[in-house]
């Protein structure tokens, strides 16, 4: 049976699918798995070993001139390519009109969720059949419930496994030279609001370098750069590494003792490699769509506003400030005040312990 995955974006989203592609696995042994999914995410889905092939799309870049992209040799050819194959079954896991006008371009029976249960319900347009699953449940689970039920099998639900082949994630790398003891800090997030202090991120940094960690510092942009070279400063013990392929985070991730993350798909990565993970939420709620797995911790804000889900601060009570080295600052965004380095460490110490 060739089955057709259509789940392009976003990285924490696409990561979430991968257990729904474990329960498949292990409960059809006929499934072949192919999978379109966004260029910049096209290292994903390929760590699983029942994904056969990865088909990249565009649709970011496209976007910016629909007509003019609609007539391009690059959308022609992968038109070409994406219905030449006929597939028994294509699930769009995503429940967008982007994902479901990329379902209906296949060849195949198209599956998606219900009207009434997914973000923009136009989507179900472009399905043959729908499920209904409920809101309440959890990112991962809805997609698990919606493979089981369009592929017709049943999962445990308190198991999860995302399936992942270390050997492919460290096949493409160089091998990586470990400290003793180090931490991964996943610092970069999309919206403004979601980063935590800056400061608080320098204080965490020397905290943990005491204790005898050694400290990793991704970045994907030059926003990221200057954060991380700002938390690494006076500390020989804190690394900012070279810009990274996500195969190459997840190396550096998996080799590390743990994780502490924002509200960020990265972290989501950490989740899938079931590495003790401390999450840290503000205007957000991990409820529905947090890291999802084992060895997870969520910190969440106790601020009264949160989680208010706004990418702009609408705040308006007091300042919340403290002081550091002899110099006060702002809290901003003043929900990220619930949970301090000192708290955090504390908490991760704990994490760690347990796993």
């Amino acid at each position: 049976m060739r089955v057709l995955i259509v789940k392009v974006s976003s990285l924490g989203d696409v990561i979430h699918t991968l257990p729904a592609v474990t329960d498949a696995q292990r409960a059809r042994s006929d499934i072949q798995f192919d999978w379109v999914v966004e260029e910049n995410f096209v290292e994903v889905p390929g760590w699983h070993p029942a994904v056969q092939n990865v088909i990249p799309v565009a649709l970011r870049r496209w976007r910016g001139n629909i007509v003019k992209t609609y007539m391009s040799h690059e959308f022609r050819a992968f038109k070409r390519a994406f219905q030449g194959v006929h597939y028994d079954l294509v699930i769009d896991a995503q429940g967008l009109i982007k994902s479901g006008f990329i379902s209906r371009l296949s060849k195949g029976l198209t599956v998606g969720l219900s009207n009434r249960t997914i973000r923009e319900p136009m989507a179900t347009l472009f399905y043959n059949k729908v499920y209904s699953v409920p809101w309440t449940e959890h990112a991962v689970d809805r997609v698990r419930q919606l493979f089981s039920r369009a592929l017709q099998y049943e999962y445990d639900p308190d198991q999860i496994d995302y399936g992942i082949d270390l050997s492919r994630i460290e096949g493409s790398q160089k091998k990586l030279e470990r400290s003793s003891k180090q931490l991964v800090f996943l610092h970069g997030t999309t919206w403004q609001t979601k980063h935590w202090p800056e400061i608080y991120w320098r204080q965490l940094a020397q905290i943990s370098t005491e204790a005898g960690y050694k400290v990793l510092l991704p970045w994907g942009n030059p926003e990221e750069k200057l954060r991380a070279e700002y938390i690494a400063q006076d500390n020989e013990q804190v690394e900012v590494l070279d810009k990274q392929s996500l195969s190459g985070l997840a190396q550096y991730i998996q080799q590390s003792d743990g994780v502490i993350a924002v509200d960020t798909g990265l972290g989501h990565l950490a989740a899938a490699l079931a590495k003790p993970t401390v999450s840290l939420y503000g205007p957000t709620d991990p409820g529905l769509s947090g890291t999802f797995g084992n060895n997870q911790l969520h910190l969440n804000s106790t601020l009264n506003c949160a989680p208010c889900v706004k990418k702009t601060c609408s705040y308006s009570g007091p300042g919340v400030t403290e002081k550091y080295a002899g110099d006060s600052f702002t809290i901003t965004p003043p929900c990220f005040a619930s949970h301090g380095p000192i708290e955090v460490w504390q908490q991760f110490q704990s994490l760690l312990e347990k796993s």
